[in-house]
């Protein structure tokens, strides 16, 4: 018998058997409470680059270990969900994570399909102009078995596009000198706005202006006209196909419906988070009028253009100047079941790429202790 052989196996059985009651040891401090377990202490994301088709995410998990020591042994995991009204607009992991004592910082970076937009754009305008923010983040630590302990962030967003529109300011309505009709050739004396039913392609809003006619003879509008910007991208356009008469010393309500093309939105998008997440929303009207002598003329209704700047700050952090901000209070909470956040794939319509990660080393940054710079108004505009 090869003695050499025997006392080689002999010392690989031993560091085997010092390897398994080392694990089972740390997993049994671990179950009972006598070395703590790491979890997410907070979150940070803001945007990054973005381009026709894609806009990054980039997002810092505050990761907190209470141990003296790094958590290396078997790993942890660590797994994030994004997502705005349940649409997911970002999802990442990183697997094998080696966790130092204390605070550690993890960067990643997602890219989001701009066309996952026009989806997030139906259900904010449904839910009354909010936007639930919601970030999901997870730890597991397989040394426990994939025990999970998983952070949620919380953050509402809210706009106001159409109250701004509700007016009963009388407005006159003038057109080119004729000496076939006298100026203003209409007064708008009321106007009123609401989102119509929103579907996945478009977007109506259900307009309606109060005219009165001076005139001594009625007027026939056979069109009213509208265009849409954002930002300079033009997102809707048409016209009435109803015509109304206004006879003289007379009021009628004119109704016309405008309609933003949810399709052209990404490309609004885009513009949007170039100009810091601000917005100017831009309706011009025109109406085409037919005169008693049987002439028509193209009106401009500048009186009814409408504007209204829209901004936002959909992750609260937009005038942060820390990245470690964790936008609001949360705890870290256990949790028996398996609960982790699965990244959505890119052969879902390319929502989200493989994440970009660093190495442990060039990616994780010890900190002292976690540094919150939330907002003064939680993030909500």
């Amino acid at each position: 018998m090869d003695v050499r052989a025997l006392l080689l196996g002999s010392k690989l059985k031993v560091a085997a058997t010092a390897f398994g009651l080392l694990v089972a040891s740390v997993g049994g401090a671990f179950a009972l409470g006598v070395v703590g377990v790491p979890g997410v202490a907070g979150v940070s994301n803001s945007f990054g680059d973005v381009t026709d088709e894609t806009t990054v995410v980039n997002t810092d998990l505050l990761v907190t270990n209470p141990n003296p020591i790094g958590v290396r042994l078997g790993g942890t995991d660590i797994d994030y969900t994004i997502r705005m009204n349940d649409v997911a607009i970002a999802a990442g992991n990183k697997s094998g994570v080696g966790i130092e004592s204390g605070n550690t910082t993890l960067n990643f970076s997602t890219r989001m399909d701009n066309r996952k937009i026009p989806a997030w754009w139906a259900s904010h305008v449904r839910n009354d102009e909010t936007t639930n923010v919601t970030i999901d983040a997870n730890v597991t630590a397989s040394i426990l078995g994939g025990r999970n302990f998983a952070l949620q962030q919380r953050q509402q967003v809210n706009t106001d596009i159409i109250s701004q529109f509700n007016s009963n300011e009388t407005r006159p309505v003038s057109g080119p000198s004729n000496p076939l009709y006298e100026n203003p050739v209409l007064y708008v004396n009321a106007t009123r706005a609401s989102w119509g039913t929103v579907t996945a392609d478009e977007t109506p809003i259900d307009m309606r202006f109060d005219v009165y006619n001076p005139q001594l003879e009625p007027y026939t509008l056979t069109e009213v006209g509208y265009v849409v910007t954002m930002n300079n991208v033009t997102v809707g356009e048409g016209v009435t196909d109803e015509p109304y008469v206004v006879e003289g010393g007379t009021r009628e309500t004119i109704r016309t419906v405008p309609v933003i093309r949810n399709q052209r939105l990404d490309e609004w998008w885009v513009s949007h988070l170039e100009n810091g997440q601000v917005t100017d929303l831009r309706i011009d009207f025109y109406a085409r009028v037919e005169l008693p002598t049987g002439n028509s003329l193209r009106i401009p209704l500048d009186a009814l253009t409408y504007e209204r700047t829209i901004e936002t700050d959909i992750f609260g952090t937009k005038n942060a100047t820390n990245t470690t901000d964790t936008g609001g209070s949360a705890t870290p909470t256990p949790t028996d079941g398996d609960g982790t956040a699965t990244p959505t794939p890119t052969d879902d319509g390319g929502l989200v790429d493989t994440p970009t990660v660093g190495t442990d080393e060039d990616t994780a940054t010890p900190t002292s202790s976690p540094t919150a710079t939330p907002t003064d108004d939680g993030g909500i505009i």
